[in-house]
């Protein structure tokens, strides 16, 4: 296990370019930890060096400068404080996060947690299986663009609309694209690893039809025939399955791993498996959409 005393930097001699002060950081950290930490660069604007310059102002200029912090550790992949940051700024993407208000940095570190443990299984069975093309990651990125509400609002349908939101936002997009990459990539794995040994029977569907859809409609509504709903019906059940063979793979998958959280802070008080992308909120499945009313669509 990780502690976060297990952690130290020194301070190595500074080499000047230019007008610029480089302190090179040597990070100690255990040989287990697979993480590129052992060099950071912090760039402060350098002065003159005077004869008398004072001790306390020496003592001040060699101290060392944090950049970043390692906050929490998942089978010895580090997750740092800029993680946090970043994936507060991309949820604004996420239409999982719709109606639950801003992320916190304790919901961030949760979808982190999430996302580590899946990548690390998808790259453990069969990465290629579940790589996006580039012209689904584009088709993804139209939709996103000319969908979810908050890219309406800022007409990102429009190049101009676009830039203007990204940059609002502090996202490039690199990072947008790296982003929807990730989320089709966690939905094929889901897919390909839950579906196919899911099944819904016939009564399944009557059920969900009587019980269910029937009563959304108020007296006077034309309700559809079971015919005309039964396939959309079993696509929801479908999906209701997945969820909750996703959900119960992941709680299982975190309580097998080796998951340290380094600041309490960002410790959630119950552990919840969160979702990927709306699906899984992170990291999760779609969300299952409720059957329309009117005919088959």
């Amino acid at each position: 296990m990780l502690s976060p005393s297990a952690i130290r930097f020194r301070i190595a001699p500074t080499v000047t370019v230019g007008p610029i002060r480089l302190f090179i950081l040597a990070a100690y950290l255990p040989a287990f930890l697979p993480v590129s930490l052992a060099v950071c660069l912090a760039a402060v604007a350098a002065t003159p060096v005077r004869a008398q310059a004072t001790d306390s102002a020496s003592t001040s200029a060699s101290s060392p400068v944090i950049l970043d912090k390692v906050v929490a550790v998942v089978n010895n992949h580090a997750i740092l404080s800029s993680d946090l940051d970043d994936e507060i700024r991309i949820s604004v993407l996420d239409p999982g996060n719709a109606g639950l208000g801003a992320l916190t940095r304790r919901r961030a570190m949760e979808q982190l947690i999430a996302r580590s443990l899946i990548q690390q299984q998808i790259r453990q069975e069969d990465e290629q299986a579940a790589n996006p093309t580039q012209a689904e990651v584009n088709a993804r990125l139209m939709e996103l663009r000319t969908e979810i509400p908050p890219c309406i609002r800022q007409n990102c349908a429009s190049d101009a609309g676009w830039a203007a939101f990204l940059a609002a936002h502090g996202l490039s997009p690199e990072r947008v694209e790296s982003y929807l990459r990730y989320r089709l990539e966690i939905l094929r794995f889901i897919e390909r690893r839950f579906r196919p040994g899911i099944r819904i029977t016939p009564q399944e569907i009557e059920t969900y039809y009587r019980d269910t859809l029937t009563p959304e409609y108020t007296h006077g509504e034309s309700i559809p025939k079971l015919a005309d709903v039964s396939a959309r019906i079993e696509e929801i059940l479908l999906q209701q399955k997945v969820n909750l063979m996703f959900d119960d793979w992941l709680e299982d998958l975190r309580k097998q791993g080796d998951v340290e959280v380094l600041d309490p802070t960002l410790e959630a008080p119950t552990l919840e498996a969160p979702t990927p992308e709306a699906p899984p909120a992170a990291p999760g499945p779609p969300a299952p959409a409720p059957a329309p009313k009117g005919g088959n669509q």
